[in-house]
């Protein structure tokens, strides 16, 4: 018996593996109509799992039905002789050990499903031979008078036999009503055998009976072949969701490592052409200052300052996209140290100065008093500070003027915020300039020279500092930028009292 066992679990377990992949191969094929499968198409679909379902529901009473039997043979002494019962007791429950035998015996072959048809023939015939036990009893207590109360028993006993077989056999319609027609067949004959209206009416009910529960059967099994195909449908998409999730995987590993080659290559690189930068630099600058002497060709000295800011410009780019990835890469670590942010943008504006007379550009500054210290990487604090002003340059027509206000905001932080009267910049344009390498059309336009990576790193450092960078700009109307920190970042005595602030960003934009 043990050995059955064995067979039988790993016949289940193989099979459910097997109905799994089955299910997603059929998946596709099948179709809902009204909220229920089509049972001439899905009945081929999944007639392995039907058979199997009813294999398992066989199964499920092997201890119900001869208790049931026993149940029905001890109050049968109450009209029939105990010789009779007893015999038709121990054949019934001989030929229930022998269809049990035979299912666990056919469970494991229905992994295989090379032998379906004959398989389901003999579950068939199993249930056929059930439904002759119980023929075999009406047949039994067939009296040629009506025993008093046996006709309603019998009754009851159809009744109960038919119910049972149309929840164990619901799976397999032909076994139902092999198990079923019999013994309603036999109860009408037994009936009409006994010739009054009452037997006729009961017989009239038995066949009723049938009917209704051959009804119910067919629902139990559209509903199986419902929820069969839903999870088939569930299983294709869990089966989908892994293959996008390997995909995806896969996707980002490959981001992973184009990112790391990136960075590999940006650190070689960047080494392998500072070097010669340098040298270009530094041998450039002392051809266009002269230090050894005036040149006599003017030509050669003009080539030598263009030589110097084409130098200066590449490093620049170097910097600011070597800047780029270690912010992107979670590498750029912020110094912090407390600094005057007033301070740090005045020295911003003195070594813009030099771009500034040549534009003759007028600069109008706006400290507030006494500002605290702040808590911040003064290295990236001067960084965007300087981007933001070289932009408000380049873009400033000459003699125009340029507004720098640093102070606290309302929320208790500080802000630097910068305002210049150039062109602007159209709205549907902002998105781009505020990306990576994106240049709106006023840059293109003029031709100076950028990277159009300074708003994309003056992004990343507010939003390491834990604080937030705005633009807001209007053809004609020149743009507005600013850098708010967060009030947490303020170092400030606990008995001083916020200063008020020095006014908001959405107003500097319609002020002038």
């Amino acid at each position: 018996m043990s050995k059955v066992n064995k067979q039988s679990t790993f016949g289940t377990k193989g099979f459910d593996d097997e109905r799994s992949a089955r299910r997603r191969r059929f998946a596709r094929s099948l179709r809902l109509r009204d909220g229920a499968p089509a049972p001439s198409s899905c009945h081929r679909s999944f007639n392995a799992e039907l058979v199997f379902l009813f294999v398992k529901n066989r199964l499920s009473a092997a201890y119900a039905l001869p208790l049931f039997m026993t149940a029905v043979a001890a109050i049968s002494l109450l009209w029939l002789p105990l010789i009779w019962i007893s015999g038709w007791l121990f054949l019934s429950l001989c030929a229930h050990l022998v269809i049990y035998w035979r299912t666990r015996r056919l469970e494991p072959k229905l992994v295989r499903r090379n032998k379906l048809p004959s398989i389901k023939t003999q579950l068939i015939l199993g249930d056929a031979i059930y439904g002759v036990i119980w023929a075999s009893y009406l047949l039994l207590s067939l009296q040629p008078v009506p025993l008093p109360g046996l006709d309603v028993f019998q009754f009851a006993i159809v009744l109960v036999v038919i119910a049972m077989s149309t929840m164990l056999s619901f799976a397999v319609p032909m076994a139902l009503f092999a198990a079923t027609l019999p013994i309603t067949a036999t109860l009408v004959v037994c009936f009409l055998h006994y010739g009054s209206s009452m037997h006729f009416a009961m017989g009239a009910m038995a066949i009723g009976a049938q009917g209704f529960f051959a009804i119910l059967s067919q629902q139990l099994f559209r509903s199986s072949l419902l929820i069969m195909s839903t999870r088939a449908e569930k299983d294709d998409l869990i089966a989908e969701m892994e293959q996008v999730n390997a995909l995806a995987l896969e996707s980002r590993r490959r981001a992973e490592d184009a990112n790391l080659a990136k960075s590999r290559f940006l650190a070689t690189m960047s080494h392998e052409l500072r070097t010669p930068l340098n040298a270009i630099l530094g041998f450039s600058e002392v051809m266009k200052d002269e230090f050894f002497g005036p040149m006599k060709n003017t030509a050669y000295l003009d080539y030598a300052k263009d030589i110097h800011s084409s130098g200066e410009h590449l490093l620049n780019l170097i910097n600011e996209i070597l800047d780029l990835s270690r912010i992107e890469a979670g590498r750029y670590e912020l110094n912090e140290e407390a600094v005057l942010l007033d301070e740090v943008v005045a020295r911003c504006k003195g070594m813009m100065h030099v771009r500034i007379q040549d534009k003759a550009l007028t600069v109008t500054e706006h400290y507030e008093n006494d500002l605290p210290q702040l808590l911040a990487d003064e290295r990236a604090v001067r960084q965007m500070v300087l981007n933001l002003m070289a932009n408000a340059v380049k873009f400033t027509p000459k003699g125009g003027m340029i507004s720098l206000t640093v102070g606290s905001t309302e929320t208790g932080g500080q802000h630097v915020t910068i305002r210049d009267n150039g062109p602007g910049i159209p709205e549907e344009e902002i998105p781009t300039v505020l990306q990576a390498f994106g240049q709106g059309t006023q840059a293109i336009q003029s031709a100076e020279q950028g990277t159009g990576l300074g708003l994309s790193i003056v992004q990343a450092l507010a939003q390491m500092h834990g604080g937030t960078f705005d633009l807001a700009s209007r053809p004609d109307n020149g743009t507005v930028v600013r850098i708010e920190f967060p009030p947490s970042r303020v170092r400030r005595d606990p008995t001083s009292t916020p200063r008020a602030a020095s006014g908001r960003f959405d107003g500097m934009l319609k002020a002038g």
